[in-house]
């Protein structure tokens, strides 16, 4: 039996009828159109379907829609820069070349983007660190790494 869910999702209130056992990835994606979050493994092991849950990066195809209730939910489509624009992230996500199917992306923006806020300048190691449970099978990361340290120093104010 559907169960009514109320989030705020990218700032705004929104109502569904959700079946308890549907994943906040699969509402997210079939009940609101947001395909910024990707469904790849399932598992949490990839994080491609990372979005911000209470500013913390989570993997939405671990987490009921019925458990996220309430609750403030930021995907990739959300996410923009203080003049309404690109964020930082993903200006330099294109910048540094750290983009190449683009599949992992939203996941590994929103993923850098709750490093970021933890930790607003951080280390390379500190940024492999704390990508490390998203996969990509394209760019090897080098170039992903450059972008989160570039979007740090963008952030910060700082030129790079």
């Amino acid at each position: 039996m559907k169960q009514r869910v109320t989030l705020n999702i990218n700032g705004t209130e929104e109502e569904v009828y959700a079946e308890p056992w549907w994943s906040l990835a699969q509402v997210l994606r079939e009940e609101f159109g947001l395909g910024g979050t990707k469904i790849a493994c399932n598992t949490g092991d990839c994080g491609a379907c990372t979005v911000l849950l209470d500013g913390k990066a989570v993997r939405s195809c671990l987490i009921l829609a019925v458990k996220a209730q309430g609750r403030k939910v930021v995907t990739i489509e959300g996410l923009r820069g203080k003049d309404g624009g690109l964020h930082p992230l993903q200006q330099a996500f294109m910048e540094h070349f750290a983009v190449q199917c683009g599949y992992c992306t939203p996941g590994m923006i929103l993923t850098a983007k709750s490093l970021l806020d933890e930790n607003p300048a951080p280390t390379e190691e500190e940024v492999r660190e704390g990508m490390s449970g998203n996969l990509c099978r394209c760019t090897g990361y080098a170039k992903i790494v450059e972008a989160v340290m570039a979007a740090s120093a963008r952030m910060r104010g700082e030129h790079r």
